[in-house]
């Protein structure tokens, strides 16, 4: 007797829908002002009598920085006590890579969503660094299978790109960003005055973000921000929030209109110098802050794209002349530890199918590779460990013919 029929497929039913994700990013000065309405204007409902609750995460390093901000925020709850209830004094939690070790900060959000008794249609207003907007938005993200998240960067990162896109996460396992979550936020508010509550080396991390979106996404960009680098390294408002907002209109052309919002896909086409940033940030046990990071793994790849014949000598010299008059330092000693191969492979897992890796074709312009020559990149990694001690400016390397 047969028993093939009882292993035969019966039913196979195609399941497709689309989903429409949509939230505002706003910039705006004094959020907390009783006169500013940005805030409550967000969570303001169309149901009459209805009042949603709000649960607000604070940066550490902001309460510290501005020490009226915890009752600022009690002040602004009270002044717009007809649109939300403040469920909660507003928590701190700690600001840096510190609030994205482990789960532990992500538990205390949870106990609180519990012991508050949150819904789904309640808020979660998180205010700080990148590492916070992170912790508090898994959380958030995750409790309830989603709270409404609403983000306030404190820092240039976190304004011109971290805070902006779809991705909450914490490390694990000595990896980053290992847990998480792809879900965009209800809002966001891009707040300048809170910029001034980060130390000088986080505002200026922040700018490397800007750098690498203009570099594969916006010649015109990218040449603004080499044109204003001695501004940029002052720290000038004037030129640092016109770069905030076109970096966040980059960020979000990409993540509208790029096909592939949550990265199911190889590809990250804006983690441009990234593959080894993640790996420096671990290897420096996150003494290196993230822009920093990226800033050495912009050089790194802007050099090998020059090695393999793909960026010219010029131009990979207006890259380096911008990293460095900028302010930041490319030859750090946490690149001695660089495992190329591994660091590589954990960036390939981490994305999921192939290796792709973006290089710098032309100023403006990435381009996706599916291999790296190890052995050239290690050359490229001795080359940046060099250019201090030899008192260069500039690689030789931009001398030598591709």
């Amino acid at each position: 007797m047969s028993y093939a029929g009882a292993h035969m497929l019966e039913h196979r039913i195609e399941q497709t829908f689309d989903v429409r994700y949509s939230y505002p990013v706003c910039f705006t000065r004094g959020a907390f002002s009783p006169e500013n309405a940005t805030l409550a204007g967000l969570m303001r409902t169309a149901a009459p009598g209805a009042k949603p609750r709000a649960l607000f995460v604070v940066d550490s390093g902001v309460a510290s920085a501005r020490t009226a901000c915890i009752e600022s925020i009690e002040r602004y709850a009270r002044e717009h006590g007809d649109t939300f209830d403040l469920a909660h004094p507003p928590v701190l939690m700690p600001g840096g890579e510190a609030a994205k070790h482990g789960l532990d900060e992500v538990q205390a959000i949870y106990d609180l969503v519990r012991e508050l008794r949150l819904c789904r249609h309640s808020y979660v207003v998180a205010v700080g660094g990148g590492a916070v907007l992170d912790a508090a938005g898994y959380a958030a993200t995750t409790a309830h299978r989603g709270i409404r998240l609403i983000r306030m960067p404190s820092t240039v990162l976190g304004q011109d790109d971290a805070g902006i896109g779809v991705k909450n996460g914490v490390n694990w396992f000595g990896r980053k960003n290992f847990v998480g979550t792809f879900a965009p936020p209800f809002a966001v508010v891009n707040d300048f005055d809170l910029l001034s509550s980060a130390p000088a080396a986080v505002r200026r991390a922040g700018i490397a973000e800007a750098l690498k979106v203009a570099l594969i996404r916006d010649e015109t960009f990218f040449r603004q921000l080499h044109r204003q680098r001695f501004e940029l390294a002052m720290l000038a408002p004037h030129a640092i929030e016109p770069m905030i907002v076109r970096c966040a209109q980059l960020h979000l052309a990409q993540i509208r209109d790029g096909g592939d919002p949550f990265e199911r896909g190889s590809a990250r086409p804006l983690d441009f110098g990234h593959w080894s940033a993640h790996k420096l940030e671990e290897l420096s046990n996150h003494r290196l802050l993230h822009g920093e990071a990226v800033a050495i793994g912009i050089a790194l790849d802007t050099l090998y794209s020059r090695r393999i014949g793909l960026i010219d000598g010029a131009a990979a010299a207006l890259v380096f002349e911008a990293i460095r008059d900028i302010g930041f330092t490319l030859d750090d000693a946490a690149l001695d530890a660089l495992d190329v191969d591994r660091a590589l492979d954990e960036f390939r897992e981490h994305l999921g199918g192939q290796l792709c890796i973006t290089l710098l074709d032309r100023l403006g312009e990435g381009v996706e590779v599916d291999r790296i020559d190890t052995s050239l990149m290690r050359d490229c990694i001795v080359q940046l460990r060099e250019t201090r001690a030899a008192g260069q400016t500039v690689p030789p390397a931009w001398e030598i013919s591709a």
